[in-house]
């Protein structure tokens, strides 16, 4: 089967590498693709939001499946837009439909549905124009740091957590007032969770799932976890302290309750939930869901997937996941995120990188990269992710950082910090 792949990061050119390893994949086709998924498959020149487009290219190439990468689409309803469509009606979408995909692109449909079916997430509230002025004395309620976010999809920048109580009611005044656009027509306000942060991954044909590996990212720009929020700047896998009792308890209080929520609501989700969650003492709670897999977290948890990834997509597309069997590898497998010099703020592009060829024992899962004038070319603010297995997290990074060392383009920057807390 020829599949599209909906994407450009290093989620889409890992998801591109596993498939590429199925015999039942026959083309690969990805859009728009960095220079690192065109070593394995076909980019195409479109836009992943570009649904007519995206029509034309599964015509064009006989398409049989098209998996989507980022949010974007999914929350645009893509998946919608096949099911109405009789030409692409019979093609499968491995991703929620525009109802489901609301558990990410709306924070205040996400925190009620939590609240509705009693699943563990921090006390919440969330305002608009017409409830502004309750916003404070809510605020007061809390105790400091407050937690602020936009409603809907603000490219990763939606979320702000302030110490000071004026600071966070001007803060809620201007996301209400547009600084983060249409995605802040709402905002939601809860209390600040004190704990570790790990995601876990699901794969569900809407009946069944499948847990996929789970890791820990590291957003913060700087050592020590300093600085600006990033995509992610690196990740380990598996998680030390999610063992075998803090995942059972996940399963019962989490990942059981959401598949029974999302059923009892009527909507059916085909595709990948991420559960962004946080070790509170002993237990797990839920910051957020994403529909779809994390970035860098993809890079550390699909090289551990030992089965067939298109067996269990094509699970999911047939609703017979529960037959599928999924084998995961129970190495270590750690990521160090190469960037570029100032990003997430400013950043120059298209600057060469070498040393690739000198590196050995890692993969190397492009996200900002591409091909100009023959030359392998900085591309974006998050460029190469440098993946490693290991027997012990130890071993894994000393694989990521050796590999990350031999590889060269100017201005380069990534932490050298990555799992300092596990």
């Amino acid at each position: 089967m020829n599949i599209l792949i909906l994407g450009s990061g290093g989620r889409e050119h890992a998801l591109t590498w596993k498939l590429a390893q199925s015999k039942k994949v026959g083309r690969i086709y990805i859009a728009p693709g960095n220079a690192g998924t065109s070593m394995l498959g076909t980019n195409l020149k479109i836009d992943p939001e570009d649904f007519e487009g995206i029509k034309k290219a599964v015509a064009d190439n006989g398409i049989g499946m098209v998996i989507v990468g980022p949010e974007a689409p999914l929350v645009g309803g893509i998946h919608d837009f096949f099911l109405q469509d009789n030409f692409l009606k019979n093609v499968p979408v491995i991703g929620p439909g525009k109802s489901a995909a609301r558990l990410e692109g709306s924070k205040d449909f996400a925190k009620a549905f939590l609240t509705k079916y009693k699943i563990p997430t921090a006390r919440y509230r969330s305002f608009d124009k017409t409830n502004l002025a309750e916003a404070y004395q809510f605020l007061k309620t809390l105790e400091p740091p407050y937690v602020i976010k936009a409603d809907g999809l603000a490219a990763g920048k939606g979320v702000v957590i302030l110490d000071n109580i004026g600071e966070a009611a001007r803060e809620v005044n201007a996301i209400i007032d547009g600084k983060f656009g249409a995605a802040g027509k709402k905002v939601v306000i809860e209390q600040f969770l004190k704990g570790i942060e790990l995601s876990v991954f699901i794969i569900t044909d809407g009946n069944s799932y499948k847990l996929l590996p789970e890791a820990k990212d590291y957003k913060r720009i700087g050592v020590g976890d300093s600085g600006l929020n990033t995509g992610g700047m690196g990740a380990v896998s598996p998680v030390p302290f999610a063992d075998v009792t803090f995942m059972e308890k996940v399963k019962t209080t989490i990942i059981n309750p959401t598949m029974a929520g999302l059923k009892s609501e009527g909507i059916e989700y085909k595709g990948f939930i991420f559960f962004g969650l946080i070790k509170v003492k002993d237990d797990p709670f839920i910051i957020e869901y994403n529909a779809r897999l994390g970035d860098p977290e993809s890079e550390a948890i699909i090289p551990r997937i030992k089965s067939d990834l298109f067996d269990l997509v094509e699970g999911v597309a047939k609703g017979d996941l529960g037959k599928r069997d999924i084998t995961i590898d129970e190495r270590f497998n750690t990521v160090v995120m190469l960037t570029s010099g100032g990003y997430p703020g400013n950043y120059e592009k298209g600057y060469e990188i070498s040393g690739l060829g000198m590196t050995d024992e890692c993969i190397l899962f492009h996200a900002g990269t591409k091909i100009a004038d023959g030359k392998l070319v900085t591309s974006g603010g998050r460029v190469l992710a440098v993946s490693a297995y290991g027997k012990t997290i130890k071993d894994a990074l000393a694989g990521s950082y050796r590999n990350a060392r031999l590889v060269e383009f100017r201005d380069i920057y990534y932490r050298t910090d990555i799992g300092f807390d596990l």
